[in-house]
């Protein structure tokens, strides 16, 4: 049984917004005069997230990061305004043909609804919102029956939408992986010169959770690529292989397209509708904890890795952890830290003020 961790994180945060989602109610929370948590509220915040999450540290700065840890940028408006802000916050100038990669999800999921992410996605000279087919069977299988999704949630009406294995996939190397040789991605991959990474963060039945590190890996692998990692690379069965190589082999499929784009990537995770389920699902259990935030990263394991601190920190993300847990989706992360993907280490920024 995990601990209970009311901290010093999500009061620094706005402790009362991130309540909001149970309570109805808004309220300024009390203010800390120097902008960051005390030394020793901090150092007490950070053992407890550490112990139930798996190693972690976080250090919370009001305004600007100034640690040198990869910054995580967050904000507790989930709105339009809210997510175009802490886009701005990370200073990000993409050039070239634009993708946004996101999940279209299944009818009856929690997918993002474009009333949220239209007027960031259309801020894009020409966006293109991306994705791949599944390979799990479904409403997005196949190419057809996948566009029809996308332009049934909204996607069509505010860009243009790619499925991008609609030709086959494409091959990128993988280095430093222990399961993956090789990564399958869709065909169009390469035609992107910049990629803005927006997920839905949340529980997931196979992987614990969903967020920046399985949306760049089995969201961008191609149907076979996502065959491949779920088989930890053994090309057997997708169901009831080895978990532990099946989480390590997303975290190597996902540097392998971090490794190909060189830095013309970032992350954006939505932390609403936590259910335990994923967007894979066409009938998600309700969700019974608060929503969140939203958070954005250059540095995709950073960002998971705060968006779990989260949810270990708050008093009703009981099932979501369970969730977590009994999939051992921390594991995603370890092995995501070990091979040079990113840093479990971060600095969280709140840009409410």
């Amino acid at each position: 049984m995990r601990k209970k961790v009311v901290s010093t994180l999500v009061a620094a945060i706005t402790i009362m917004s991130m309540f909001a989602g149970c309570s109805g109610r808004t309220e300024e929370p009390a203010e800390n005069p120097s902008g960051e948590i005390s030394s020793q509220a901090e150092e007490d915040t950070q053992e407890n997230i550490r112990e139930e999450a798996g190693g972690s540290s976080a250090d919370i700065s009001g305004t600007e990061n100034t640690s040198g840890a990869p910054a995580v940028y967050m904000t507790t408006d989930i709105s339009s305004q809210g997510l175009i802000a802490v886009y701005e916050a990370l200073q990000a100038s993409p050039e070239g043909n634009i993708a946004v990669k996101l999940s279209t999800g299944e009818p009856g999921s929690n997918y993002l609804r474009t009333d949220l992410i239209g007027d960031l996605v259309q801020s894009f000279e020409d966006p293109t919102i991306v994705e791949c087919n599944t390979a799990y069977g479904g409403s997005r299988s196949n190419t057809a029956m996948h566009y029809q999704v996308a332009e049934d949630h909204g996607y069509t009406e505010i860009a243009d939408v790619d499925i991008m294995d609609e030709d086959g996939s494409m091959t990128l190397p993988v280095t430093g992986g222990t399961n993956l040789e090789e990564n399958y991605v869709g065909s169009h991959f390469a035609n992107y010169d910049y990629y803005v990474v927006l997920s839905h963060f949340k529980g997931h039945s196979m992987a614990g959770y969903g967020g920046a590190i399985k949306n760049i890996s089995i969201g961008i692998a191609s149907a076979e690529g996502k065959s491949h990692i779920h088989s930890g690379g053994t090309g057997g069965s997708m169901w009831g292989g080895d978990q532990d190589a099946f989480l390590e082999s997303m975290a190597e499929a996902g540097k392998s397209v971090v490794d190909y784009l060189e830095g013309n990537i970032l992350y954006i995770n939505v932390m609403n509708r936590l259910s335990v389920d994923c967007d894979c699902d066409t009938n998600p259990a309700e969700p019974d904890m608060h929503d969140i935030g939203i958070l954005a990263s250059y540095d995709p394991v950073a960002l998971d890795q705060a968006c779990i601190d989260l949810v270990y920190s708050a008093d009703d993300g009981d099932a979501l952890v369970e969730r977590i847990e009994s999939r051992n989706g921390l594991h995603t992360l370890e092995h995501a830290e070990d091979i040079g993907l990113g840093s479990r280490t971060y600095e969280l920024v709140n840009i409410d003020g």
